[in-house]
């Protein structure tokens, strides 16, 4: 038996010395390429930028056939500060025109590959890119920055960011190129969706400013060993005596830096073999892998912050014009079941709207009335209640035979499934005008951030004593102010209250177009309860509505188009 294993064994070791002699080319097949980052001085007026710029087309001029690549940082045609948008956005069209062509002109002189940050202004809405030119000095690709900062926001587009997309990855002689350009390299769990395309090389056009050269040292060799790539980095020097910023770098798969600066502002030559893999053993005395394949063994992403092409845009910043599915797809299945929301969700619903109780023993529960009587098999108050005995009920039969055996659902239960995968309004219900236990609202607080949720949630409420008292133990978390039932106007409900929203409700007599318009032009995002009609709803966005409440998600969907 003791023979019969030492034969298996010796033929894993076999099998395994095989597979990393393929991975690993031999001396005849190796490849090597010589690459160039070109670090530029970043000016802090315009005699300065205008200087370094001179400087970077004469650094291009002087790169001779001996180069396979030639990196360039982030705003390559912008090397220095500006005094606003449109500034900025002029010398990046003027200097951008030259820079351009010389890289496309040395490109082919060299017989190199090419790339270079600058702003891409071929397209409507200007953005942030890396061109890459082939040796033959075509243009053949260009990669859009996925993570711009918030400076960019308001010179460049970013619409495009807010949709799913799988890593540009650039097939060029056999060799794979991703990108990554500036702030790109901050987002580490974007280094594990890269490694999954096995990437040869990947380029890095930056203009990291303010981390310091142990910092961005980290960084380098972080993204290079996590991805299994060469990086060929190139940045912007504050200055030579700055301890800042700089550190363009070319750095191999095993963490080793091939080649670094400082502040210099120079260029930094290094030759390899992109084809050259690091194989590392994949935990202690097991078989030697990539050490992105050894990571996916034991990746457990449900453990994580919620991530993936799910996700939606967090509130506030998601589309003015949006539709709320009322207590989730309320017109298909049971209100305020995982059933309603989940259907929803699935049929893109930005936005979800559902209402919570508690408990008479401190537990968050979904349901709308303060009864259980019209949505259950249960009698009396949902708060004299504790959670084992609302179990005992069916919470789903009085919406078909189809439901029956529903349970109440619990907040918990909505956040596991769906957060950040829709904006939650969250309607918190309430016997008078007093505040929650502090007990229970610092337990639905606490639920929020622990599901990583606090960016995608907004409370709604009509009650002003909670909603002070929401605004002193979260005060990060959006509030809106629903509609008052009362005397008095709800505008000034909400500003009394430092609410950021409001929410009308069309059964209000005194709903109308001059109470829009003050919400308006008093900061007030404003919601509607409730258009199932689509001419109603089209009405309300005319009349400025932000946010559409429906039963029937799906139909107002389609005659809108809005989600």
């Amino acid at each position: 038996m003791k023979a019969c294993n030492e034969s298996r064994m010796l033929g894993k070791v076999i099998a395994t010395l095989s597979a990393v002699l393929l991975l690993f080319p031999s001396p005849m097949d190796a490849s090597p390429m010589k690459a160039r980052v070109i670090q530029q001085f970043f000016a802090q007026d315009k005699a300065g930028l205008d200087k370094s710029f001179e400087w970077t087309i004469n650094e291009l001029n002087k790169c001779d056939e001996s180069l396979d690549i030639i990196v360039l940082p982030e705003f390559s045609e912008v090397p220095g500060k500006t005094s606003g948008k449109e500034e900025f956005l002029t010398t990046s069209r003027q200097n951008g025109a030259v820079l351009l062509d010389v890289c496309a002109r040395t490109a082919k002189r060299c017989s190199s590959l090419v790339f270079v940050g600058a702003v891409d202004h071929s397209i409507e809405v200007p953005r942030n890119t890396i061109f890459i030119y082939d040796r033959q000095g075509e243009l053949i690709g260009k990669y859009y920055k996925e993570h711009l900062t918030r400076g960019e926001w308001s010179k460049l587009d970013k619409s495009y960011t807010e949709e799913w997309t799988q890593p540009y990855i650039l097939d060029i002689e056999g060799v794979r190129y991703a990108f990554l350009t500036c702030y790109d390299f901050y987002f580490y769990e974007n280094f594990a969706n890269i490694a999954r395309w096995k990437p040869d090389i990947i380029i890095g056009a930056s203009h990291q400013r303010s981390d310091t050269f142990r910092a961005l040292d980290i960084i380098n060799t972080f993204c290079a060993y996590n991805t299994g790539a060469y990086l060929v980095r190139a940045s912007v020097s504050m200055g030579l005596d700055s301890e800042l910023g700089g550190c363009s770098s070319i750095v191999a798969p095993t963490g080793e830096i091939l080649g670094t600066l400082r502040s210099e502002i120079t260029t930094l030559d290094s030759t390899f073999d992109p084809k050259k893999k690091y194989l590392k053993p994949a935990g202690y005395g097991n078989p030697p892998s990539l050490h992105s394949e050894y990571i996916e063994i034991g990746r457990r992403p449900w453990k994580y912050r919620p991530g993936g092409s799910a996700i939606v845009t967090p509130f506030p910043e998601a589309p003015e014009k949006r539709l709320c599915a009322h207590r989730g797809f309320s017109a298909v299945a049971p209100e305020n079941s995982l059933a309603a929301l989940g259907a929803a969700v699935a049929l893109g619903a930005s936005e979800v709207e559902f209402d919570l109780w508690w408990t008479r023993d401190g537990e968050i529960v979904s349901i709308h009335d303060a009864t259980l009587d019209r949505v259950s098999t249960g009698t009396g108050h949902v708060y004299e209640k504790t959670y084992a005995e609302l179990l005992d009920y069916d919470f789903g039969i009085k919406a078909g035979e189809h439901f029956k055996g529903l349970k109440i659902l619990k907040f918990e239960e909505i956040l596991k499934k769906l957060s950040c995968h829709t904006i939650m309004n969250i309607h918190l219900k309430s016997i008078v005008d007093e505040p929650w236990d502090e007990t229970v609202i610092k337990k639905l607080i606490d639920l929020i951030y622990a599901y990583d949720a606090q960016d995608h949630v907004y409370f709604m409420s009509e009650n002003g004593a909670l909603q002070d008292q929401l605004a002193r133990v979260a005060p990060d978390i959006p509030r809106c102010m629903g509609r008052k039932g009362k005397e008095g106007d709800i505008v000034d409900e909400a500003l009394k209250h430092k609410c950021s929203m409001v929410q009308f409700s069309k059964r209000d007599p005194d709903f109308s177009q001059s109470l829009v318009d003050k919400a308006k032009a008093n900061g007030l995002r404003c919601n509607i309860f409730y258009a199932d009609d689509p001419e109603e709803a089209a009405k309300y966005f005319a009349m400025g509505i932000d946010t559409i409440l429906t039963n029937d998600y799906q139909v107002i969907s389609d005659a809108t188009g809005c989600r």
